[in-house]
Order: C-alpha cells, then sequence, then structure tokens
C-alpha cells in the first residue's frame, strides 16, 4: 500500500514538474480571447502594401488600434517614413473594422480591394475612402475629393499618362481628368442587371477577377467586359434583425443555372463612343482574363463552361477581325486556372503560358509576330519549369535581366518557396531556403520584393528585399511560439490503398496533459481549394485543444491542391467519396503507429469545404462519436456554377454523381453528436444548405445541435462572434469526447 502511495506522488510530483516547465515556457496566457484579440497573437501587420511605380517605394498603411499611417520605405536606403500621417488618413482610408455591413465588410477583405493606388507619376495616389475618392499629392500633401457623387465610386486606374482617373459606379464606367472637373460617364446601362467594367460575385469568387476594365498604352481608350445578368437567378440574403426584415437579392447562378453573357466593349474616352468585339459566339463561355498587347490589338481567353479547354485570342480593336492563338486542353481534368495567369513580357513578343500538360503545372514561353500578332498561331519556344513539383503562380518578371521569378513547391508540396529561372530555360535556382512558406510581391522592373514569410519556429514577418541583395524588416510580429508557448506538429506520411503518398500531421497534447488513451480531434478541408497540412505556423487553437487532452490530426487527401494533376483530378465528377476513404486509411495508420490515440473517441470538424466532408463523414461512416460543421454545402446543386461544374461536370452530364454527394440524403445515416453552424448572411456558401440539411435531419429523426450567426457571412467574422464560435466548438468537444 505504501508503495503505491509513494508511486502516486512520484507521478502527481513529475507531472507538477512538466505542467510548470510547460508553464515556464510561454509568457503569456493562451485562450480563444487572445486569439481574436486585435491583430491576433502576432499583433496587426501592415495593410495594403503597394509598390510606387518609379520602384522607388514600398508604401503600406500601419495601424495601431483604430489608428493609422501610411508608411513608406525606400528601396535605396531602406529608411522609414510617414507619408500620409494619422489625421489625414482617417478618413482617407477608415478601418474596414469600422464597417458595419458584414458583407461589404468581407467583399474589401476577401477580394482585397484596394484602399489606395499610385499614380503613374509616383507623385499623386487616389485614395478610395469606402465609395468617395480622394486625389492626394504628395508635394502639397493635400487631399481633394475627386468624387461626390451620392452612390459610391470604386476600382479607380489612372491612365498611362497620368493626366485621367477612371472608375466604375452603379455597373457603368466614368473618366474623369485629374483636375476634378467635366466627369464622362462611358457607358450608360440601367438596373441591377448589367455591368460594364464592373464585377459580379461569381466571376470574383471563383475566376479570381479582380477589375474588368484596363486603359490602353495611349491612354485614349479603355477595353471593358460587358456582363448581363438578367437571367440568372437570384437568392435572398435577409436580415432579421429590424422589426421589418429587409432583403439583398443575390445575383447567384447555381449549378446548370444561366450564367454571367459576357462580351467584350472598346470605349473612346474622348467621343464616348462604345465598340462591341465578338470572340466567340458561345453565351455559356466565360472571360476570365483579357487586356491591352498593345495599341490597337486585346488579348482575351475564352474559357468553355466545363472549364476543360482555354483559347487565348488576338483581337484587332478597330476592325474586330479576332484570332485564336493558342488553345489549351485538359482531357480529364480542368484548366487549374487559379495557376494559368499569363504574362505578356513588355519587351519583347512573348508570354508566358503556365500548363499542367506534363501532369504538373509548369511555365512555357511562347511567341507571336510583332507586327501583325493575327497572322499566326502563338509559337512554343521552349518550357522554362520541368519536375515533379507544382509552379504555383508567377511572382514578377525583370525582362533586363531575362529573369522569371515564380513560387512552387519543389522537393515539399508541404512548402512555397520562391524561385528564378532565366527566359532561355537556365539557371533555375530558389531565391528562398528557410523551411515553410515564402511569398513575394514584385516591384515593376521586379529588382526589389515583398518578402512575406512563415514558417514552424519563425516569427511572422514582412520584408523589403532586393534581388541578389539584402533585405530590410518592414514589420516584425510578436514570437507567438515563444510568448504563448505554440508547438509544431508532428509532420508523418501514410499510404492512400493506391499507393499514393498522403501527408499528415498531428499534434499531442503535452506531456503529463492527459492520463490515459486521448481523443483525437480531426481537422478537415478536404477539398480543390485548400490544404491542411503545410509547414507553417502553428495552429494557436489545435494548442488550446491538445492542452485540453486532445489529440488534433489532419491529412491532405487525393484532390486537395499542391500536387501533380492525377492526385488533384482524383475526385473528379464525385465528392466525398474518395476523400472520405483517404481520411479513414490514413486514420488506421494513425491509430496503429500511436497506440496511445483512443480510436473509439475520435470526432470531426470543418468549415465549408471542410463543413461538407464533416457531414459526408458523420453520414457515410461509424467513425466518428462527434463533429462540427461550419457553413457546409450540403447539396452540391446549391452551390455556384463556376465551382462546382469545374470539378463535378455539368449536371445534365452526371446527375448520378450530384446525387451522390449530396449529404442530405443520407441524413438517416448520421452517426454521432453534430454541431451545424452557419451565418444567414452567408453568400458564398448559402443558408439554405443547412436549411435543407436540418429538415433532411427532422425528417430522419436524428437529433443535433444548431448555432445560427445572424448577419454573418462565410467568414463569421468578428471578435465577438469568433469567440463565441469557437467555445462553442470547444464545449461540444470536451462534452462529446471526455
Amino acid at each position: 500500500m505504501r508503495e503505491v502511495l509513494v508511486k502516486r506522488l512520484l507521478l502527481l510530483l513529475a507531472g507538477f514538474l512538466v505542467s510548470s516547465l510547460f508553464a515556464f515556457a510561454q509568457t503569456k496566457p493562451l485562450t480563444i480571447e487572445s486569439m481574436y484579440q486585435p491583430g491576433g497573437l502576432a499583433g496587426r501587420g501592415p495593410e495594403t502594401l503597394e509598390w510606387s511605380p518609379d520602384g522607388g517605394k514600398l508604401t503600406y498603411v500601419q495601424r495601431d488600434g483604430e489608428k493609422g499611417e501610411l508608411w513608406y520605405a525606400d528601396t535605396a536606403t531602406g529608411e522609414k517614413k510617414v507619408l500620409v500621417s494619422a489625421e489625414k488618413l482617417s478618413s482617407l482610408d477608415p478601418d474596414v473594422n469600422k464597417v458595419k455591413n458584414e458583407r461589404e465588410k468581407e467583399r474589401r477583405t476577401r477580394y482585397r480591394v484596394a484602399a489606395y493606388l499610385w499614380g503613374p507619376d509616383s507623385r499623386h495616389i487616389i485614395f478610395d475612402a469606402q465609395g468617395q475618392l480622394w486625389l492626394y499629392d504628395l508635394g502639397s500633401q493635400t487631399a481633394v475629393q475627386f468624387t461626390s457623387a451620392p452612390d459610391p465610386s470604386g476600382d479607380p486606374k489612372f491612365s498611362p499618362d497620368g493626366n485621367r482617373v477612371a472608375y466604375t459606379r452603379k455597373h457603368n464606367l466614368y473618366v474623369r481628368p485629374i483636375s476634378g472637373k467635366n466627369e464622362k460617364q462611358l457607358t450608360k446601362d440601367t438596373g441591377e442587371s448589367l455591368f460594364n467594367g464592373d464585377i459580379d460575385w461569381v466571376y470574383a469568387e471563383e475566376l479570381g477577377v479582380r477589375s474588368n476594365y484596363f486603359w490602353s498604352p495611349n491612354s485614349r481608350e479603355i477595353v471593358f467586359l460587358h456582363m448581363d445578368e438578367t437571367q440568372v437567378p437570384t437568392y435572398p440574403i435577409t436580415d432579421w434583425i429590424p422589426t421589418h426584415p429587409s432583403v439583398d437579392n443575390e445575383k447567384y447562378p447555381k449549378v446548370g443555372d444561366p450564367n454571367p453573357v459576357v462580351k467584350i466593349g472598346v470605349a473612346d474616352t474622348d467621343s464616348g463612343k462604345v465598340k462591341w468585339l465578338s470572340v466567340t459566339n458561345d453565351p455559356e463561355t466565360y472571360i476570365p482574363r483579357f487586356g491591352w498587347l498593345r495599341d490597337g490589338i486585346i488579348w482575351a481567353l475564352v474559357l468553355n463552361r466545363t472549364e476543360d479547354k482555354m483559347d487565348l485570342y488576338f483581337v484587332d480593336a478597330k476592325s474586330g477581325k479576332s484570332r485564336i492563338a493558342l488553345t489549351e486542353t485538359t482531357p480529364g481534368a480542368w484548366i487549374d486556372f487559379e495557376h494559368t495567369e499569363v504574362h505578356f513580357l513588355n519587351k519583347t513578343p512573348q508570354f508566358l503560358w503556365p500548363s499542367w500538360r506534363d501532369g504538373n503545372m509548369h511555365l512555357y514561353l511562347y511567341s507571336f509576330d510583332q507586327q501583325n500578332p493575327l497572322a499566326a498561331d502563338a509559337k512554343l519556344e521552349r518550357q522554362l519549369t520541368k519536375g515533379d513539383f507544382e509552379v504555383l503562380g508567377i511572382s514578377g518578371v525583370d525582362e533586363a535581366a531575362g529573369t522569371v521569378f515564380y513560387a512552387g513547391n519543389k522537393g515539399d508540396p508541404r512548402q512555397r518557396h520562391i524561385y528564378a529561372v532565366k527566359l532561355d530555360g537556365s539557371d533555375d535556382h530558389a531565391l528562398t531556403t528557410e523551411e515553410g512558406e515564402h511569398y513575394a510581391d514584385f516591384s515593376d522592373d521586379a529588382r526589389h520584393y515583398i518578402h512575406r514569410f512563415n514558417g514552424p519556429h519563425s516569427v511572422p514577418a514582412v520584408s523589403m528585399c532586393t534581388v541578389g541583395g539584402s533585405c530590410t524588416d518592414v514589420w516584425k510580429g510578436h514570437d507567438e511560439v515563444q510568448e504563448y508557448g505554440l508547438r509544431a506538429p508532428q509532420q508523418l506520411e501514410f499510404k492512400a490503398d493506391d499507393g499514393t503518398v498522403l501527408y499528415g500531421r498531428l499534434l499531442l497534447p503535452p506531456e503529463g496533459a492527459v492520463s490515459g488513451k486521448i481523443p483525437v480531434i480531426v481537422n478537415i478541408y478536404g477539398g480543390p481549394a485548400a490544404q491542411m497540412v503545410t509547414k507553417t505556423l502553428p495552429s494557436a487553437y489545435d494548442e488550446i485543444l491538445a492542452r485540453k487532452g486532445f489529440a488534433i490530426f489532419a491529412v491532405d487527401n487525393r484532390g486537395t491542391p499542391g500536387r501533380d494533376r492525377k492526385f488533384q483530378t482524383a475526385i473528379r465528377h464525385e465528392f466525398g467519396a474518395i476523400e472520405l476513404k483517404d481520411q479513414l486509411t490514413a486514420l488506421d495508420q494513425l491509430l496503429a503507429q500511436f497506440p496511445q490515440l483512443d480510436g473509439s473517441r475520435v470526432a470531426i470538424w470543418g468549415w465549408s469545404n471542410g463543413g461538407s466532408m464533416t457531414l459526408y463523414a458523420m453520414t457515410h461512416s461509424d467513425r466518428f462519436k462527434a463533429g462540427v460543421a461550419v457553413a457546409p454545402v450540403t447539396n452540391q446543386e446549391n452551390y455556384d456554377s463556376i465551382y462546382t461544374e469545374r470539378y463535378m461536370g455539368l449536371l445534365k452530364d452526371d446527375k448520378a454523381g450530384y446525387e451522390m454527394s449530396d449529404v442530405t440524403r443520407s441524413a438517416d445515416k448520421l452517426h454521432g453528436a453534430l454541431l451545424l453552424v452557419h451565418g444567414t448572411s452567408d453568400d458564398n456558401v448559402h443558408f439554405q444548405n443547412s436549411i435543407q440539411m436540418i429538415d433532411a435531419l427532422i425528417k430522419a429523426n436524428k437529433q443535433f445541435r444548431l448555432m445560427v450567426y445572424p448577419n454573418k457571412t462565410h467568414g463569421i467574422a468578428g471578435r465577438d462572434a469568433r469567440v463565441h464560435l469557437f467555445t462553442m466548438i470547444t464545449d461540444h468537444f470536451e462534452r462529446e469526447l471526455k
């Protein structure tokens, strides 16, 4: 008896020492509240980083509480100074957190709506003060209100000669001299269904469109996209808070619905006349990118509705004559549009074209006839990058040095690095080496770049770097790892049933934090838009859960990005089945490898596609004791046309595939304690999805918990809502797994 007592005392003492050492490693308490303090754990980093056109300055907004200043860093000296004071900036660029309309706030943050724009002379800046434009003169340090219409103006652009500014208002295009006088309206459509140079929701969300008009190099014309959404159905988004609720009808094409009908127009900014160009007679096609090849010649990408064929057109802006210069097809797959940003060189008749054609995303160099681009097809000069890795985007081009900078994941799809390769295909090398994720935004001349870095043990930082030279710190965040005791998860590898390597991560509770078997929480996304397993800064919320005695596990199943074409397209025409198979296969291997984990107490949770997969897993397996589905798509027919048809195909071609992915049909097979969460103003994954799931669960006599966030959008943003949500998720797991 005495020996047992001594052993217990020793165990208690050991646990106390371990917990004391753990507490000593951190200096600040880690809580859900601290996660959502202003700026988060790292602090509020710089916003709206922009290069001046002359490449001499990097500007950014730095906020401290409600106070914000526009700073610049000099590329030659590294010196940092205030460019626009807090007093002036408070009206020119008010804090987006003060925007009361949740949908407008998300639009400005999710789509990175620029708060200011440099003039080509590097002496003027246009500020978009939430719909009113102000022209700021850096010489006199004065701001003049540029627009004062009752309706908001947006997407301002200086003409290349700097003499005029164009902008959109009520879906029409306007131009005005920088003197601020004689505003001219170029397009005069009325109603909410016709867009000229403006962007609708689905093009912004699913095709990454950030602007739909561009000045010609000679500053005389503007090419723009006209969108006719007359036949696009609407979805009602209701504000339930007022005594008399209001409804905003959002144009939103769901699977199989009519899409916006688009065409290209060219407006003469002096006469106001518009010429319409025809590049295709198919109303089902998309025009996701276009611009000026040179004065008088336009280029445009035309993507078919099934998104497995894309044509590059060259168009004579005067005659309207067009020619397909290049066609890209991906049989059995889709055009990976996120990484197909064609980049035209300025000094030579050449362009960079990313393609999946050899099984990996790589860069190809093409040329065309400079004198008459419509005379012949574009000519393939060479493949610039090769190997078993993915090019993740073109970061910049230094034409004088003949160098292309790109992001890629050579050697490890869990990392992201910046590389350089010569236009002749030689000297392909990395600019970054430290383990983690590196992002770079290059100046126009590509001699300098903004460097953002996150690694498993790093301090969040933003630097200004010279290519081939040194870097200057612009901002350094708080050391989350040291200050809050965050721990990097273990990186693991598993095998799918076909032998494919699957990458996973596991965060175990701190030593001594739990006795006995450890319950497991699977955090899932599982879809084609995001990876869960990357070598980046540890998750604060995972650490909070781990300290409560849970093991946090994630694995990237087939169908997630960052891998080759075969891996990513494994889920084509069927959402759910392969993803769940890979998740369960990896879970079995995890439990065999870590016997301290409790296979009878496993939960799953995710957001958006992760919410969809949570519902799919809980209705197609009995492995999960609990789950949380946040903002899930419950029936793929509810989601938008461009995203869903890219991966699932057309509804008329694969009705069975859509039915198999509809989790409402399997509501009667729900296993485990479900918490379902949605925001009522979600304009991305509509609240309708959860309503339909609720209806199906009730009819199936299945009990579940529900949390609705009034007027919140897809991100359920805001400190109060986030603290409430993550506290509820934590309580759900504590209740159901312990």
